[in-house]
């Protein structure tokens, strides 16, 4: 691609700027929450004012990344399926991409379960419900946070409840309205249809058409990288208001919910991923340091979608990834292949029951792994978007309204930096999803 060179050349700076951007809005935002929280509660007037400018410089930038993500969706799987000289082996490619998320949503899951099993963060010493964690549910409900808890249940009703909600919305009615909204399971959909359809019009792809998706491509990739430039200060202003609105108090009571969550994800990232990379004949801390820029994106966004043309960039030009495989796996990973939130929901549901004192068999809990699997796929990639698919397992899996309300009043308080985890997880599956399908079409990688 044309613009390969200048997003090339600005990576080598990109790195550390992010890094040391992230570890100061860390601690900023540690400083505030510790003037922000003092023993009357009252937090000073100042602090909300430069909270709520980071939060306006960050939306900024949010919305620049997610201005590209249609056009470059769309034009990059166009341009990619339509360079093709056939379709042999695209349906195969398909296949594999579907079975390794799949798998890898499958094995999250387990992870999840074997974790909150095995550590039991819901119960005390004694092995009963903890009760200050119970205290902690029932004063979640008066809270500030209780509205909050009432907007997301509004959302859950209109959710994908099942597979065949999923599969329904996944073809648009109005494919102007799919990118309006940015449904990108339904405009993933339609570009594959138009791409194929491009390859087998007789005659082959028309030149004319493929040129204009080609350069399309190339604008918005040359956008993203101009976008891109903002990332240390964008970084730096997300982090700071995540930081900053996490109550102490809260998380000391949350210790065990917080450590089984975050071992459980290390677990996925750290062994079972690197372990799958091996397997597929690539090298785990190369592709690591490939990945930084998107990681980093990850974490401090939040949102998997808006990393999409981040992710793009660092799987096409650090690993070496095609533009076939790339444009294809990342963006349909964005919507469906959620590891670390199949991962959490699990975990989630398993510690509240524990809480509650909810006994939940090992086959409800095989059914809740079921759920998180379908549910996590309808998952849209933005923050906190998994308490709506929390709320529908927890609908299925017989907890009552008020039980749900408590449980979800009290993972509120810690739910965002908990978010910037499992959206990192979400994101590393994807790139190595695209590594193993890039590597079993035999392709020579950087890694």
């Amino acid at each position: 691609m044309s613009t390969a060179s200048p997003a090339k050349t600005t990576h080598g700076h990109n790195h550390w700027p992010i890094v040391i951007a992230l570890a100061a809005g860390v601690g900023i935002g540690m400083i505030l929450q510790k003037i922000a929280h003092p023993a009357e509660g009252v937090a000073p007037e100042w602090i909300k004012t430069v909270i709520e400018a980071c939060r306006f410089v960050s939306d900024l930038f949010l919305r620049g990344l997610k201005m590209v993500i249609v056009p470059l969706v769309v034009a990059s799987i166009i341009s990619g399926i339509a360079g093709l000289k056939s379709l042999d082996g695209f349906a195969r490619m398909g296949l594999k991409t579907w079975a390794y998320y799949l798998f890898g949503s499958l094995t999250a899951v387990c992870v999840g379960l074997l974790m909150v099993n095995t550590l039991k963060p819901g119960l005390g010493s004694d092995g009963k419900p903890n009760p200050t964690l119970k205290a902690a549910m029932d004063g979640a409900l008066q809270s500030k946070s209780a509205n909050e808890v009432g907007e997301v249940m509004k959302n859950a009703q209109g959710g994908a409840s099942s597979l065949v909600d999923i599969i329904r919305r996944a073809i648009p009615t109005n494919v102007i309205e799919a990118c309006a909204k940015g449904d990108l399971l339904a405009i993933i959909v339609f570009s594959i249809l138009f791409a194929i359809a491009m390859v087998l019009v007789p005659g082959g792809p028309p030149a004319a058409l493929r040129d204009v998706f080609n350069q399309l491509a190339d604008v918005m990739t040359l956008i993203t990288t101009w976008v891109m430039k903002f990332t240390p200060i964008a970084v730096f202003c997300l982090v700071i208001p995540a930081i900053a609105e996490v109550g102490v108090g809260v998380l000391q009571n949350l210790v065990p919910y917080v450590l089984t969550v975050v071992g459980a994800l290390l677990l996925h990232t750290l062994v079972i991923l690197p372990v799958v990379l091996k397997l597929a004949g690539a090298s785990p801390l190369q592709h690591f340091k490939n990945m930084s820029d998107s990681l980093l994106m990850s974490f401090s966004t939040a949102s998997s979608t808006a990393t999409i043309p981040v992710t793009m960039r660092c799987i096409r030009e650090e690993s070496g990834v095609s533009e076939r495989v790339a444009s294809f796996v990342i963006p349909l990973g964005a919507t469906v292949n959620m590891n670390g939130t199949a991962l959490y929901e699990c975990v989630v549901v398993v510690f509240a029951a524990q809480v509650l004192g909810i006994d939940m068999s090992l086959t409800q809990q095989f059914i809740v792994v079921l759920l998180a699997l379908v549910s996590s796929i309808g998952v849209a990639g933005i923050p906190a978007a998994s308490l709506v698919a929390i709320i529908i397992i927890m609908q299925n899996a017989g907890f009552s309204e008020d039980a749900i309300k408590a449980s979800l009043g009290l993972i509120l308080t810690i739910d965002r930096p908990l978010d910037m985890a499992r959206t990192t997880v979400n994101v590393f599956g994807d790139t190595v999803g695209a590594v193993v399908i890039a590597k079993s079409e035999g392709e020579t990688l950087n890694s």
